[in-house]
């Protein structure tokens, strides 16, 4: 058994003594850590590369106290994620490997976190063992010295003590339902059959997946020509620096367009991340081909801003691009419906008005869908019957656990922009009771530094209300109110002024939460914020700190007002996933709170909350490997 460092926030740590400790363990002293087994350290700050890790590790100490330990991107240092505990192993007898940038799949690992990130309370599922509850870390004595252990308690106060080199036997349970798993008996024969039904039940889902892939293997697509020099052109006026997993993104989108196997490639990035740019890239290359794109959006306001960006970034070229939604009267949808069909219009952007049966295309060759969770059934049926045929790239920022694991075991592709733009800055968020002065500060606040204030209330009942309210409170403020049921003309004008920043202030429902991005509006005030879905708080503010400004986010609640369990849970975890790129953990974290109904039928769903998502995920990803070799 390896011996091993143990590093723990907010606990006392002799910085010398660990760097003397790390050398001793065969890690290299360097200026800058640039592969696996390289250690650097810089006044009260040490970056190490564990062997065992993803991502180096830096750890930032005042006066001998552990503040942070954060994972870091290699190729950008920029944090990926906060950690509670660090366990470096020594090199000896463990190879080194060069570094090499995250890509985000299954292989032998696991598409959530790993075990370093569970609390104390935490249920967990052990292989061998069944579900439990982590109780946190003791020292066992084995041949005369003492090693920590995960202590985990099962039923009838049991307990396992787990060496760290067991850690891949254990993972964090993730249910869908509101209640709590129980625990399993050490020794009882339940777990052995629940672990069996579960891998007969994956293997229907395996041949599924698999019949998908052969079916889109199979179907004929369009092959799209390399890049022209007007494709080389527009992307070199990209008005920002692109980052690494950008340019990797946009790469296997045009690789996949570029063979003849339709594309259904899932692309995940964080809210501001560039997913806008990755799909305009391959929009263009489609039209290169004389092919029509359709881009569906969920919500008006978002096809508005699409419209804006793709027209004011493709405005050198021959290229027609139209809007369909509630935006657009009767009379000015007939020519565009038309166009579509006589393919006089090369790029149609809306919402679910373009699947009904009256839009026909002349020659479709690629669909980008934006946020695809948000749509309903019947919708995404329809999609469903266009994948087999025509290029498909979709965008997300916090992806549905079915989405997820579609693309993690092999039915669809994926790709990830985990590198935030270079500059940005976490948003910094604040939960606080209702509070005028509070309001009224934060707003001026603002204000003096020329930005604009988004105040979200989801209400429309009442919202005039809040908006005269405010305009009392601050009455240097220009402000205006902005929700679904006002005409379409005046919703429209309205946004407009706000994006040309002839308002200070937009009172608003959550129909800025998808897509409209305003670099000016650094400040979000969400009212009533309990009432709010963890994902609906987490893309609301998304809305602020866009650029290099630094944003504000202030989440209030009713003054002597008992917060619910859940909205409680949901207030705590906005606030503790601050950093960037923090996405997907919210999206699991909602589903954990509130339950996620049948994400995958009711058999299936049975045993993803018998065995955990994660332990199922690996479950049918050895099912989908057991056929793919019965098959070769």
């Amino acid at each position: 058994m390896f011996d091993s460092i143990k590093i723990c926030l907010n606990e006392e740590a002799d910085l010398e003594k660990l760097s003397i400790s790390l050398a001793e363990y065969g890690y290299r002293a360097c200026k800058r850590v640039s592969e696996e087994g390289d250690f650097a350290r810089l006044g009260d700050t040490l970056t190490v590369y564990p062997l065992t890790f993803e991502y180096p590790l830096r750890i930032e100490f005042l006066q001998n106290k552990v503040e942070k330990i954060r994972s870091l991107d290699p190729l950008t240092y920029e944090p990926v994620q906060e950690h509670n505990v660090a366990i470096i192993l020594p090199i000896k007898g463990l190879a080194r490997r060069r570094i090499r940038r995250r890509e985000l799949g299954m292989a032998e690992g696991s598409p959530i976190d790993n075990f370093v990130d569970i609390e104390a309370g935490d249920y967990v599922v052990h292989i061998d063992h069944g579900i439990g509850r982590y109780l946190g870390v003791e020292k066992v004595k084995i041949d005369k010295k003492f090693i920590d252990h995960f202590v985990i308690e099962y039923a009838e106060a049991s307990k396992i003590y787990v060496p760290y080199t067991d850690l891949d036997k254990l993972q964090k349970y993730l249910g869908f339902e509101k209640r709590l798993p129980k625990l399993h008996k050490l020794g009882a024969k339940i777990w052995k059959r629940t672990k069996d039904e579960a891998r007969k039940g994956v293997a229907k889902v395996a041949l599924e997946l698999l019949d998908l892939q052969a079916k889109r293997s199979a179907a004929p697509g369009f092959k799209f020509s390399p890049d022209t020099e007007w494709q080389k052109e527009l992307e070199g006026d990209f008005p920002y620096k692109e980052t690494p997993d950008q340019a990797r993104a946009a790469a296997e989108v045009k690789k996949d367009m570029e063979s003849a196997k339709p594309m259904d490639r899932l692309l995940c990035g964080d809210v501001g991340y560039g997913k806008t740019e990755v799909a305009l890239r391959a929009a263009f290359k489609a039209i290169m081909d004389n092919k029509q794109v359709a881009i569906l959006v969920p919500t008006t306001i978002l096809a508005e801003q699409h419209l804006n960006t793709f027209t004011t970034r493709m405005k050198k070229y021959p290229v027609v691009i139209e809007m369909l939604s509630r935006f657009r009267t009767k009379e000015e949808q007939g020519p565009i419906i038309e166009g579509v069909r006589s393919g006089a219009v090369d790029i149609v952007i809306g919402t679910h008005r373009l699947l009904s049966g009256e839009i026909k295309f002349k020659d479709l060759g690629l669909v980008i869908i934006d946020e695809e969770q948000r749509f309903g059934v019947l919708h995404k049926e329809h999609l469903k019957k266009l994948r087999v045929s025509v290029d498909v790239l979709t965008l997300t920022a916090t992806p549905i656990p079915r989405t997820l694991y579609l693309a993690l075991m092999g039915g669809r592709d994926i790709s990830a922009i985990n590198t935030p733009p270079s500059e940005r800055l976490p948003v910094e968020t604040k939960v606080t009771h209702y509070d005028e002065s509070l309001i009224r500060e934060a707003m001026l606040k603002e204000k003096r530094r020329r930005g604009q204030i988004f105040f979200v209330h989801n209400r429309i009942a009442g919202i005039e209300k809040i908006a005269k309210s405010l305009s009392a409170l601050v009455p240097e403020l220009s402000i205006a109110v902005g929700h679904g049921r006002m005409p379409e003309r005046v919703l429209e004008e309205t946004m407009m002024k706000f994006i040309k920043g002839e308002i200070d202030c937009l009172v608003s429902t959550t129909i800025v939460e998808s897509g409209i991005d305003i670099p000016n509006a650094n400040t979000i005030i969400m009212n009533r914020a309990d009432t709010f879905g963890l994902s609906e708080l987490y893309q609301l503010r998304g809305r602020v700190g866009r650029f290099t400004r630094a944003a504000y986010a202030y989440l209030l609640i009713p003054k002597r007002f008992v917060l619910s369990r859940e909205s409680e849970k949901r207030l705590q975890a906005i606030k503790r996933f601050q950093e960037l790129g923090s996405g997907f953990k919210l999206a699991m974290e909602d589903l954990q709170i509130r339950g996620a109904g049948n994400i995958l039928g009711v058999e299936q769903h049975g045993y993803i909350n018998a065995v955990g998502f994660d332990f199922y995920c690996r479950l049918l990803k050895a099912a989908i490997d057991e056929f793919n070799q019965k098959r070769h």
